[in-house]
């Protein structure tokens, strides 16, 4: 009268054993196809060595177990295969396709166990889900006795083995593989010479899950780290992998995660520091949209346009606190203005000013930085070179001219003292 869950998904097997142990006497209790096909091949071929081959991580796993690695010698992924062979720069020809239709062909697919198995017991439900979600709530459902007498295919990937993780990414096309698979399929069962193993049948045990017991404030610690110092912070997303906020806490103490892997703290924690960013940096920031109407305006903005706060502003037109040109030919010439030095009469301030058009965002940005106090330094240091340079003209023209009545003094005193001394010698001739 039990649910009977199938086993050929190590995964779901895994998944019962670590975190579910109440439902493991509900498990098939047989090999997985992997372990059965190698197994018959060595019973056929003697003394060889399996690869297995698919799109399955946890096979790797699989393979390890002490009860499987005698039948499975190694396990590859498509993704493994295609990168040896890229290495090697091995490429197949294409062959023509003599594949046989026969129905076991179905077998990766949702609902494929059941395709190629007998369904006609009498009174039994056979089903098929697939995904890890649909997984654990029937799993649960069995856990609290509310399923009986259905035999359960699970496949924790979505779309089952078709549809694994380890395959090239530019092979995904769920409708598309199924499509192909099921056109390789038929109707007919592969026809083989009996078998010579005797016995398919495992037993499930229990699994050490290695959750560790963590007090309430531990978790309560990471989660005001996190961001969450109330329940209804705690959204539950599930964008980290962690069904909970309080999962997601514990993987982080049990160094299983950390905290940046929390997408709702990573966009609080940007959008904080970028207001704190703009709403504290000296610049003035101005922001419009493309009818040129203020969107924000920080503190140093509202300081430099003597205005109270940026609500007087918000929805105005730029027009009314600056000069709209740069705004303008940001957006329609696409000539962004950068460190351009421009003098606001209306509030007697020099500014530099960055004005840049975002495309993706549809905003034009203005940063502006108050330069007023180390542009008037500069006249005045200007003012007064040229004050002193002024004076030092001043002073050396009329030293220059002090010598030029100080030389014509003496030129005249010169002059006259030859003339008498010329005279003196005439008269001595005499």
């Amino acid at each position: 009268s039990d649910a009977i869950i199938s086993t050929c998904c190590h995964t779901v097997n895994l998944l019962i054993q670590k975190y579910y142990p109440e439902v493991i006497s509900n498990m098939a209790p047989v090999i997985s196809p992997m372990q059965t096909h190698c197994r018959d091949l060595k019973l056929r071929h003697g003394d060889i060595k399996t690869v297995f081959i698919g799109p399955c991580i946890s096979k790797k796993a699989e393979a390890e177990m002490e009860s499987c690695s005698k039948d499975v010698d190694c396990v590859l992924t498509f993704e493994e295969l295609s990168m040896w062979m890229e290495e090697e720069n091995i490429q197949f020809e294409p062959a023509c396709e003599t594949t046989e239709p026969f129905l076991a062909r179905m077998f990766p697919t949702t609902g494929g166990i059941l395709k190629t198995m007998a369904t006609e017991h009498p009174g039994y439900t056979y089903i098929a889900i697939d995904g890890l979600d649909k997984c654990i709530s029937a799993i649960n459902d069995i856990k609290q006795g509310n399923l009986h007498k259905c035999f359960i295919e699970m496949s924790a990937c979505q779309g089952s083995c078709v549809n694994g993780p380890a395959m090239d990414q530019e092979c995904r096309f769920p409708i598309r593989d199924y499509i192909a698979v099921s056109d390789f399929s038929g109707k007919e069962n592969l026809v083989l010479e009996p078998s010579r193993m005797k016995d398919l049948c495992t037993k499930f045990t229990p699994m050490a899950s290695q959750i560790i017991h963590i007090p309430d404030p531990a978790i309560q610690d990471i989660l005001r780290k996190m961001g969450k110092t109330k329940p209804e912070q705690e959204l539950n997303c599930g964008s980290c992998g962690y069904n909970t906020c309080r999962d997601k806490a514990r993987a982080i103490i049990d160094n299983k995660a950390d905290l940046t892997m929390c997408l709702p703290y990573l966009k609080e924690k940007a959008e904080s520091f970028s207001d704190t960013i703009i709403s504290h940096t000296p610049n003035a920031i101005l922001v419009v949209n493309e009818n040129f109407e203020v969107q924000l305006a920080n503190e140093s903005a509202c300081e430099l346009l003597n205005i109270k706060s940026q609500s007087e502003i918000l929805g105005d037109n730029v027009v009314r606190v600056l000069d709209p040109a740069p705004f303008v030919n940001a957006y329609r010439n696409g000539r962004d203005t950068f460190s351009k030095k421009e003098y606001l009469a209306e509030y007697k301030k020099y500014v530099e000013q960055t004005v840049i058009y975002d495309k993706n965002y549809h905003i034009i940005i203005c940063i502006m930085r108050d330069v007023t106090t180390e542009t008037l330094q500069f006249q005045n240091r200007h003012e007064l070179s040229r004050k002193t340079i002024e004076i030092t003209d001043k002073v050396v023209e009329k030293q220059m001219r002090t010598v030029q009545e100080i030389a014509s003094l003496l030129g005249e005193t010169t002059a006259e003292t030859k003339v008498a001394l010329t005279k003196l010698k005439e008269s001595l001739y005499d």
